[in-house]
């Protein structure tokens, strides 16, 4: 997606508040707590910025929409990284980022959402064979978005942390905070309301 967090935006949420007024030691033992701490997060949260975006992209339908939630996600990730007593680091990161596009669908409850489109990747065809065969796969990929798109966002959540982020249904339950039943029933009937919608595209 183009957009990655770099250290100096990680660290500035590190308070700055009172340093002025800690003496060298302190500064110095802070410092390096605070370097170790951000290393971890370097290592273990930084890389899950895709499954983190594509969450994102699916739940709000907007690619730039998601950028920004996605960056939001990761500054209150880091602010809380401290409290973060273990576990599974990827479900942890998505239900902030489930929380940051719920808020960001409440804030914009006036403003009309825009689909998200894949861009075309990949080199020009060579022949009109490949050109064919490359636009009957954009057009499968675009039914099966729009279908996607068409789902209450419930839905659509449990089908992409099912389906693409390979969650557990009990994983799926801690993030979307519900029981496990209530998710087996969200992705019983989206996938029957998925293949309507697909047998009305085909």
């Amino acid at each position: 997606m183009g957009w990655r967090p770099s250290r100096s935006q990680l660290f500035c949420f590190i308070g700055a508040r009172g340093r002025a007024g800690i003496n060298r030691g302190r500064r110095r033992l802070y410092t390096i707590v605070a370097d170790s701490l951000l290393d971890r997060f370097e290592q273990r949260v930084v890389p899950l910025i895709d499954d983190a975006y594509t969450l994102a992209r699916h739940l709000v339908r907007d690619e730039h929409d998601a950028q920004d939630i996605v960056q939001e996600a990761y500054l209150r990730a880091w602010r809380y990284f401290g409290g973060f007593r273990g576990g599974d680091e990827r479900a942890w990161l998505l239900t902030i980022v489930r929380n940051c596009c719920y808020t960001w669908r409440r804030s914009r409850s006036n403003v009309d959402s825009v689909s998200y489109d894949d861009e075309q990747h990949g080199a020009d065809a060579t022949s009109r064979y490949a050109a064919d065969a490359r636009a009957i796969g954009d057009s499968e990929r675009g039914n099966l978005a729009s279908a996607l798109d068409s789902l209450p966002p419930e839905f659509r959540e449990a089908l992409v942390l099912r389906e693409i982020d390979g969650f557990s249904y009990r994983e799926i339950a801690r993030i979307a905070g519900v029981p496990v039943g209530t998710v087996m029933s969200r992705l019983a009937r989206a996938r029957e309301r998925l293949r309507h919608a697909l047998k009305r595209t085909a």
